[in-house]
Parts: structure tokens; sequence; C-alpha cells
């Protein structure tokens, strides 16, 4: 039932994710030039992966709430999944040319992780109509979703592990799409908040403070 409550978000997301990659390649000229990611780029790619991240957890990258994500690219304070990412107050001028190619063991890690071509539309904003892009992870929410319609609870290893292959993309996305320099860790960090997250700063990491998913519950 969830793929089709979530077309009018994949409507949307489409053309949103569209603009990300034009706006990213006016950043990635943008930061050759001067260092710097321009700020109202930099806020509006945030936000497509921040609105793609809620619609995922709702749906197939993890099925982990049925609290229907809002539209908008701004942070919802109290939704169950969150995401936020530090703006660089400099970037390296020629690192930003080779990140894809320095990204490519996450890349092929995280293809067999959510199935190579699968993780590549997620990333064009079509994750709507995958059950988590594929690969290990769309396998893992299919186990989640079977049980979920028999017992009615989602397992908390389970939802630790998806939540962890989730977190992964994300820091490996955050960093192709130059928003960080730092490397993002071969790690799973799962359930919970990321690492270093305290009751009283809820988006605080300390491994990799640039980029953090929340969720808070489902």
């Amino acid at each position: 039932m969830k793929w089709l409550l979530i077309l009018p978000h994949a409507l949307v997301l489409l053309p949103l994710w569209i603009a990300f990659l034009l706006l990213s390649l006016v950043a990635l000229v943008a930061i050759v030039a001067t260092g710097r990611y321009p700020r109202p780029i930099f806020d509006f790619n945030v936000g497509v992966l921040r609105w793609s991240w809620r619609v995922g957890y709702y749906a197939y990258s993890a099925l982990a709430t049925d609290r229907y994500p809002p539209f908008t690219l701004a942070e919802v304070p109290g939704y169950p999944a969150g995401l936020t990412v530090d703006y660089p107050a400099r970037l390296h001028r020629g690192l930003v040319l080779v990140k894809w190619l320095l990204a490519i063991p996450h890349l092929l890690i995280v293809g067999v992780l959510f199935g190579g071509g699968g993780w590549l539309t997620w990333q064009a904003g079509d994750q709507a109509w995958l059950w988590g892009g594929g690969g290990v992870t769309g396998l893992l929410v299919l186990v989640a979703a079977i049980l979920l319609a028999v017992t009615g609870t989602y397992p908390r290893p389970l939802f630790d592990l998806i939540l962890g292959l989730n977190r992964w993309a994300l820091r490996v996305g955050g960093y192709t799409a130059l928003m960080t320099d730092r490397y993002p860790p071969f790690r799973l960090d799962l359930g919970g908040d990321d690492p270093g997250t305290s009751p009283s700063e809820p988006t605080t990491s300390s491994e990799d403070p640039a980029l953090r998913s929340i969720p808070a519950g489902g």
C-alpha cells in the first residue's frame, strides 16, 4: 500500500533530483574556482537528500514508520527520520575532481548492498519504486515487510541492520555529491542515532560530523 501512498512524493522528487544533478555541476565549478560550495545550492541539495531519506524510511528503503513524510526540504523536528549535513567552510579545490574515483570502493560495496542500477536510480530520486533499491538491503526490507504483515512487529536487530546499510549509502551519497571532504568510513552504524549522539545533542556524530542520519523510532 505504501508504494501507492508515496506516488505524490515520487512525482515531486523526480524534478527535484534533476535540479539536484544540474546544481551539483554548478557547485563543482564553484568549488574548483573558489573552494566553496554555494550556500543556497548546498541547502537545496541537502533538502533533496533529506526529503528522499524520509520517503525511503517510510517506504521501501526501511519500512520503519507509519508516519507519512512531509512535503518539505526542511528538517522536520519530531519526525522519526532526519538528515543533517554540516555546511563546509572550505572544500579542497582539487579533490572535488576525483571524489567519484576515490569513492569507487564504496560504490562497489553499496552496489551490492542496494543493487548497482537500483542504487543509482535511488540516487536519481526514484527509490519510491524500489524495495530499498534491490540488492541485500532490498531482500532484508522484504523480510521485514513479511514479518510486519504476519506479526505486526519489526525485529530490532533487523531494523538496526537495515538502518546501518542506509546510513552507509547516505554517507557515500553526501561525499560523492561534494558536500564534504571527509572520506566516509567503511563501517555499519547500527540502529539509533549516529555514534557520539547524546539526547541533548541529537545531531552530533563523533566519527563523521559532516553527514548524519537520525532515526528516532517507528
